[in-house]
């Protein structure tokens, strides 16, 4: 038994020394590839439903979605409905009490500038927006100033309170810069910094229009705004597309 395990160790010996020779490539490919998944993102606005639940005078909800078009470019949108209602006072005098009405979209671009490591999604976006809003608003009360004193009060009640104003409208330019984070497969939650230009703001001549859904405040002197947003969504992967990416050097190469 012995003579015949020492006589196929003697026969597998040119074929180890073969192998020997043969040098094994250690280095690594100049790229990889990998594959990124492309889809459609939507998801809700949590501050609107959380400030629904919290202020009574508040009345909100917003769905947010983007589309992947490129590595670093996405489609982007925003569909809300809002209510607000509020109220001026001066020195405990009831200036005026108004709720505004209405709903808003939102449309444009999101490039994302984060270069992501492999198997990552995240993303740190700037972009930009078109958006129109088209509300009411209601007058619920409201005091006039009188001119003559000496008879009467500073402020008188308005004589025709409940007044509404419908066919409003607005339109504005948003910055937009933002980030999502993924949290897990898929989930992500978000948020963003925007700063609107009012376009076109038609109002009634007899109420002005200091509130616009999907705009916030409107400050008079100026067409600026500012708004927020903290969402989360969910990834529908719908296909992928093979990128390339150079792989670093060994040391010994360099």
């Amino acid at each position: 038994m012995l003579k015949y395990c020492i006589s196929i160790f003697i026969g597998l010996l040119p074929f180890l020394s073969l192998a020997q020779n043969e040098t094994i490539d250690l280095s690594q490919k100049d790229t990889v590839q990998y594959k990124d998944p492309y889809g459609l993102r939507v998801g809700v606005d949590l501050s609107k439903l959380v400030l629904s639940f919290v202020d009574e005078d508040y009345t909100g909800l917003e769905l947010v979605g983007d589309f992947r078009l490129t590595r670093k470019l996405y489609l982007a949108a925003e569909i809300g409905n809002e209510t607000k209602r509020q109220d001026e006072n001066l020195n405990n005098t009831l200036l005026y009490d108004y709720e505004t009405s209405g709903s808003y979209i939102k449309a444009g671009i999101d490039i994302n500038t984060y270069d992501n490591w492999y198997g990552m999604n995240n993303a740190i976006t700037i972009g930009g927006r078109v958006a129109f809003s088209s509300f009411s608003q209601t007058l619920n009360d409201y005091s006039l100033y009188e001119t003559d004193q000496f008879f009467n009060p500073e402020f008188l009640p308005g004589e025709n309170p409940n007044r509404e104003f419908d066919g409003l409208s607005a339109t504005w330019l948003e910055f937009v810069a933002g980030a999502k984070v993924e949290l897990f497969a898929n989930i992500f939650v978000g948020m963003s910094a925007r700063m609107g230009f009012l376009i076109t703001n038609t109002e009634n001549e007899e109420f002005p229009n200091l509130w616009i859904p999907g705009f916030n405040k409107v400050t008079e002197g100026s067409n600026f705004g500012v708004s927020y947003n903290y969402s989360i969504s969910y990834f529908i992967p719908l296909y992928k597309k093979a990128k390339q990416k150079k792989a670093k050097k060994n040391q010994s190469d360099e």
